[in-house]
């Protein structure tokens, strides 16, 4: 199970894409008409050929070795309410507040029945805080009324809680069970697979399929995080920081910066 970040213990995290000492141009001095070749020599040539994918792995293992949720939680049902408020918003404001929310609301009873209005206003940083407000009281609800007040662990029974899609649910599974159901397609995912020639589709569902395919499950859940990290942290959406990254030679991608 991936290690997670608790609200009163510290974690030891590591370190972003350590630069790999040599520039992006002499990096790329590697490259043959057959594709791109190893340290060893050997070309691992485009897509996502076994060899490759092995490569990309290893090279995320090297960076991130420890990557895991940054949702700060200390139990599945914390972490299910904290994806929820995540989308279209960053873990550090979801953090914020859900450090003053969990005290208040410990458990799914708690959120079921809460007053809407209060509610709304305690997650209003997060963006969308009507919709999510009937997310979590709805989820929080079916939590108590039809599984006994535990987060169901199943991807199927995850599905029927209102605001839970595969993300979500890869996400609890992942890092509230250590239950390797999926990959977990964020926009960080979905961004990085495409640069890194890792599937030609850009359906969040589809994706997850073509990494599924290609990631050994014992890795599904490590990866996904991986991935994320390394999109904050080097791989950037606007300027990606090539110059940085030790995934550089095994990278097509048209926008990468010199």
């Amino acid at each position: 199970m991936a290690r997670t970040k608790t609200r009163n213990g510290k974690k030891k995290t590591a370190g972003a894409g350590k630069s790999t000492g040599r520039s992006a141009k002499s990096a790329r001095g590697g490259a043959t008409a057959g594709g791109r070749k190893s340290a060893g020599g050997l070309p691992l040539g485009r897509g996502p050929n076994p060899q490759r994918v092995r490569a990309i792995l290893h090279r995320l293992d090297e960076a991130y070795p420890e990557a895991s949720c940054e949702l700060i939680h200390e139990n599945p049902f914390e972490l299910l309410i904290s994806t929820i408020l995540s989308a279209q918003c960053t873990d550090v404001t979801v953090n914020i507040v859900t450090k003053e929310l969990f005290p208040k609301y410990p458990d799914a009873r708690a959120l079921a029945y809460a007053d809407p209005r209060a509610l709304e206003q305690e997650i209003r940083p997060t963006g969308f805080f009507r919709n999510k407000t009937k997310s979590i009281m709805g989820a929080s609800k079916k939590i108590v009324e039809e599984f006994g007040g535990k987060v169901p662990q199943t991807m199927e029974e995850l599905l029927t809680l209102p605001g839970v899609a595969r993300k979500t649910a890869n996400v609890v599974l992942g890092s509230g069970f250590g239950i390797a159901s999926g990959i977990v397609v964020d926009t960080h995912v979905q961004r990085l697979s495409e640069r890194l020639d890792l599937t030609k589709n850009t359906d969040p569902k589809k994706i997850e399929q073509d990494l599924m395919q290609i990631i050994l499950r014992e890795k599904w859940i490590l990866f996904s995080h991986q991935l994320i990290w390394h999109g904050r942290r080097v791989c950037n959406a606007r300027k990606p920081k090539c110059a940085e990254c030790n995934l550089e030679r095994l990278c097509y991608s048209k926008d990468k910066t010199s």
